[in-house]
């Protein structure tokens, strides 16, 4: 079996192909989009808990970017047809075993840009203590941090979290009390 399938990454799966404005005007298998850098779609959950820590995942060694580094604590890419809201709920059940009422709350929105990996993102934010329930093909673990900690972990040891997290924390980080 085809390692992405096995992580949970179907090579041929469908996104949205979208313009510099966030429209779509067309579709792609997953293999193309990430081959030929296309703009398209992606989403990002922070869960805190009651005291301000951040649970965040260490993705698997199989996923086809970023394996092995510290990310929020789900992510995932828009499916065809699919809008952000909708992907947030679908891969807080998917990764991290989390069943939501109602979808997290919309916090900070991103561009484009080879600092997201060519991906307009929203990123949610939410409270809950768990527990969680780790997808195996797509996090090795799991772990609440302090954002504090976050923050020069990403300072002192860069490589250990996910590019894009390491692009957006920061400026999610400046928003918490």
């Amino acid at each position: 079996m085809d390692a992405n399938v096995k992580a949970g990454q179907n090579p041929e799966e469908l996104f949205d192909v979208v313009d510099a404005q966030d429209r779509v005007v067309g579709q792609a298998p997953r293999r193309e989009v990430h081959a030929k850098q296309l703009r398209h779609r992606a989403v990002h959950v922070l869960v805190f808990d009651e005291k301000g820590a951040v649970f965040l995942q260490k993705r698997a060694m199989g996923k086809d970017s970023c394996p092995g580094t510290w990310d929020s604590s789900c992510s995932g890419h828009l499916d065809a047809g699919e809008d952000y809201d909708a992907a947030a709920v679908r891969e807080l059940r998917e990764e991290i075993g989390l069943e939501c009422a109602e979808k997290p709350e919309r916090w900070l929105r991103l561009s484009a840009s080879e600092n997201t990996g060519m991906e307009f993102v929203w990123i949610y934010r939410m409270q809950s203590e768990g527990p969680f329930t780790l997808n195996e093909a797509e996090i090795s673990e799991g772990a609440w941090f302090a954002p504090d900690e976050i923050s020069e972990g990403i300072v002192e040891n860069p490589d250990t979290y996910a590019g894009s997290f390491r692009y957006f924390w920061p400026r999610v980080r400046d928003e918490l009390p």
